[in-house]
């Protein structure tokens, strides 16, 4: 249909664009988003695309999943929030099955160096607003320099850069001295950056990666594996807690949510705890299919009303797990839950430790994200599930 018109090389072009933008810019993102879709939209050859689909079982879970959400709409009273969801899941029915379509193998490295580079460039700004060289600009300030996105958001893509990054100098074999000097370099800023910014979940996230790759280094030597995370662990952990304010602060701030929260439940964690609390509420009152796809802000607001009316309210209950009970049932978690089984078990199928490996490190990495928020509803941390998920998860024998 666009004849006379390079659409694959165009493609990955703007692929390579999505990669570098995805930690730097929702406009720009959005904007090659929807170049990319339509694109892909008017240049035809439609049944091999469906066939491509539909072959794969990961992408169809994505689809099944976000359908789900739309046959939700069926058992909702609120239509408007329902659409406004059925919107923060648009990716999983549009953007993934279009994006695993276009990738090519031959430039899986350059999508992930794109992104790198764009991490260094988020950390670059960073740290001169960290040592007060520019004044901080958009959501940074100097105790929390993060100036594209939330620390939310944040500190999980940066904790996955660091894998990324930390994977090459270790089994990457062909690298000269001077590139695994300076990617130890980066390595090191990040980890240091990690622990100047504020965001708890990324950090956890951060432990545990390094629980996941000490073992895909030692898999043999499981001992080992252990002894490395038994000297890392406490050694990043204290010179952190010493040399980082925030990071001491907030962590304090955890721990005394806590042990106080008999006493005092209007604090980050202990509201947490409500939240879930009753949002767990609304699952055991509707098990199998949920109270639907926009009820959840209806239902909760009930049931706070009756069990805690002097807390704040929410429309989101900052765990991934107990909002798709509250909205779907344990149907809802099942069909989640798939997409993560099929990630685990294509990743196993690649014959390139980086992408077998990576493979495994994205779905243990947000499926422990999605015990402190909804991980899968926000811009940043979504659209790297699903751009990540587009080639490591591809079986490019049978493209």
């Amino acid at each position: 249909m666009l004849s006379g018109f390079n659409v694959e090389k165009m493609y990955q072009y703007l692929l390579i664009a999505l990669a570098f933008l995805l930690p730097l810019t929702v406009f720009g993102a959005n904007l090659v988003i929807v170049t990319i879709c339509l694109l892909w939209i008017f240049s035809g050859n439609y049944k091999s695309k469906f066939l491509e689909i539909v072959s794969n079982k990961l992408v169809v879970a994505s689809i099944l999943f976000f359908l789900l959400h739309l046959m939700g709409l069926l058992w909702t009273e609120n239509i408007s929030w329902g659409l406004h969801m059925l919107h923060k899941m648009w990716y999983f029915v549009g953007l993934y099955p279009i994006l695993f379509t276009i990738v090519k193998k031959e430039n899986i490295y350059t999508y992930i160096f794109a992104f790198l580079l764009a991490i260094s460039v988020t950390e670059v700004f960073s740290y001169l607003i960290w040592f007060e060289l520019i004044e901080p600009f958009k959501n940074a300030t100097v105790r929390n320099p993060i100036p594209f996105m939330s620390h939310i958001s944040y500190n999980p893509i940066l904790a996955f850069a660091i894998y990324l990054v930390l994977h090459q100098i270790v089994f990457n074999k062909k690298m000269s001295n001077i590139k695994v000097t300076l990617m130890s370099f980066f390595v090191i800023t990040m980890i240091i950056n990690m622990f100047i910014t504020g965001g708890r979940a990324g950090q956890v996230i951060f432990f545990v990666m390094l629980i996941i790759f000490s073992f895909q280094v030692f898999y043999k030597q499981k001992l080992k594996a252990f002894i490395l995370i038994c000297m890392a662990f406490p050694l990043i952990f204290f010179s952190a807690y010493q040399s980082s304010e925030i990071f001491k602060d907030r962590f304090d701030d955890a721990i005394n949510d806590v042990v106080t929260f008999q006493q005092n439940s209007n604090t980050s964690v202990g509201m947490r705890i409500l939240f879930f609390s009753n949002s767990l509420e609304l699952f055991k009152n509707n098990p199998i299919i949920g109270v639907g796809t926009g009820d959840f802000v209806n239902e909760y607001f009930k049931v706070s009303a009756v069990n805690t009316p002097s807390f704040p309210l929410t429309t989101n209950p900052h765990n991934m797990y107990i909002l798709i009970l509250s909205q779907l049932g344990l149907i809802g978690l099942l069909s989640m839950l798939s997409i993560f089984y099929y990630q685990v078990k294509l990743s196993f199928n690649s014959p390139n430790k980086l992408i077998r490996d990576t493979g495994l490190m994205l779905p243990v990495i947000f499926l422990v994200l999605m015990m402190s928020d909804s991980y899968l509803l926000g811009h940043y941390t979504t659209l790297l599930f699903i751009f990540f998920s587009s080639f490591l998860y591809k079986n490019f024998e049978d493209s």
